[in-house]
């Protein structure tokens, strides 16, 4: 009991964390401030802004999961969603522990070629009561989807908003960057990292369903799983024998076609010459493009005020197919959406913290500084310390499009100005921005997906962190060698 209860206290919460993270920023403006006039010390007004900055900064994806929060209490309502985990579980019987590559090479997969990880958030409460149903905790649900996608963007090919930006901020300089060299790099690092991550989530998974306490959550945190998914759900006495009935087939395939949906659009088609979606529409004007109609944007082109839309239309579709009320949707979809308001405020608060770092110019005076630093030494150094560098600025810089932006003008000249590969460089940004993405707090899908799988950050944390070091370590001497190299 005692042990129980020192756990209970040990565990900040996420917004503890966030403002913990907050208050050290600032005060570490004020030590940089003291040193040089490149930085300003963070006001108390421009700490307690910061917050309220961050929200708006990040408005489109705090509504979108407030939205999503009504979709899944709407299909949770039909009752579609227990009975479809149900006959999945039945199916797969022993061979569930298979579900686990395939979704981390599905959702690596969308990682490495558009950056899939922000998009991920709607996964978390799925797949966390899909791994409950089978008789595993929710943190593997959780595991699934953060390091499925987060190995994938630390394997990038085409990523669009690192690997892509990268390149044309190199080319704009007159650095010539060899995109089938970065591919090519970019798939190693892929293969290597889901590997790693494949075999350490099905080694856990395992571990848990042959002893629950084996689980890495907390007592407080399994309790709250069981209510969530045993005790809390309305068709959970019904699990074992639960059969779909043809309206729930029916709400199902428009879930699975929800998001489908979401994934297609946020892949940026025209980018690799597909111009399907865009058909009607023009450069000017990709309003009138078939595609278009709901939300104004063809697919290929959506973000997150797109798909909240488009989700919100699905809700109500579902509810009408489901057989529920007028007065039962309303209410339904806003009992749902409240339960996301402090998933919305998580993501708030850990973009607080970037414009803090911005506003006070602490992000580019401590690259400038590492870049200098880094002037004249040899590859075998350079390598590793740039990974270093680029490992702390993005606890800084969790936007992988920002980081790209921000020191790819600084690192990419001074690499290519000691003959080392700019492409190298790029992927070291990459992966060290990849990894980074796994475990930072700043990066508010982190934490907002592990609260909607009713686990915490410290719990995730002291699972994974041994496994971190070993990607870091693994993917840094990759990285060297191939500076060495190439």
């Amino acid at each position: 009991m005692a042990e129980k209860a020192k756990k209970k206290r040990g565990m900040p919460t996420s917004f503890t964390i966030l403002f913990g993270c907050l208050v050290f920023v600032a005060l570490c403006t004020w030590v940089v401030a003291a040193f040089t006039p490149d930085v300003t010390g963070a006001t108390l007004a421009q700490v307690m802004q910061a917050p309220f900055a961050g929200f708006k900064n990040a408005i489109d994806v705090c509504l979108f999961v407030i939205v999503l929060g009504g979709f899944l209490a709407m299909v949770n309502k039909t009752g579609a969603l227990d009975a479809g985990i149900a006959t999945l579980v039945r199916k797969l019987g022993d061979r569930d522990t298979l579900l686990i590559p395939v979704l981390m090479l599905a959702f690596g997969i969308c990682g490495s070629t558009y950056g899939m990880m922000e998009e991920t958030i709607p996964f978390y409460i799925l797949l966390a009561s899909v791994t409950y149903a089978m008789g595993f905790d929710s943190m593997v649900g959780a595991l699934v989807i953060l390091m499925g996608a987060g190995l994938g963007t630390l394997g990038s090919t085409v990523n669009p908003f690192s690997v892509a930006i990268a390149s044309a901020a190199l080319t704009d300089m007159g650095i010539e960057v060899n995109q089938g060299i970065n591919i090519g790099v970019g798939f190693l690092l892929f293969v290597i990292a889901e590997a790693m991550g494949i075999v350490f989530v099905m080694r856990y998974a395992k571990k848990v369903k042959a002893d629950r306490a084996a689980s890495a959550m907390t007592s407080e945190e399994l309790a709250r799983m069981d209510a969530a998914y045993a005790e809390g759900s309305e068709h959970a006495s019904d699990l074992a024998g639960a059969t779909l009935t043809a309206k729930q087939k029916f709400v199902l395939v428009l879930f699975a076609l929800s998001f489908v949906v979401m994934i297609v659009s946020f892949i940026p088609w025209e980018s690799f010459g597909i111009g399907v979606f865009a058909i009607g529409g023009t450069a000017d004007d990709p309003s009138t493009a078939w595609s278009a109609v709901l939300t104004g944007l063809p697919l290929g082109q959506w973000y997150f005020t797109e798909c909240g839309i488009w989700f919100f239309v699905i809700s109500i579709v579902i509810g009408i197919v489901g057989g529920l009320s007028e007065k039962e949707i309303v209410n339904t979809f806003i009992d749902g959406a409240s339960t996301m308001i402090s998933t919305a405020l998580v993501i708030a608060v850990a973009r607080a913290i970037s414009v803090l770092m911005s506003e006070t110019g602490l992000d580019v005076f401590v690259l400038n500084a590492a870049a200098s630093a880094l002037a004249g030494v040899s590859a075998v150094v350079f390598a590793p310390a740039s990974y270093a560098l680029y490992f702390v600025l993005s606890f800084l810089i969790p936007s992988s499009s920002g980081m790209a932006t921000v020191s790819m003008p600084i690192m990419g000249p001074l690499a290519d100005s000691l003959h080392f590969s700019p492409e190298i460089m790029i992927m070291i940004y990459v992966a060290a921005h990849g990894v980074v993405a796994m475990i930072t707090p700043t990066n508010g899908v982190i934490v907002s997906g592990l609260e909607l799988a009713h686990t915490s950050y410290t719990s995730f944390l002291k699972l994974t962190l041994k496994f971190f070091v070993a990607l870091t370590v693994v993917t840094a001497a990759v990285l060297t060698v191939l500076m060495l190299f190439l």
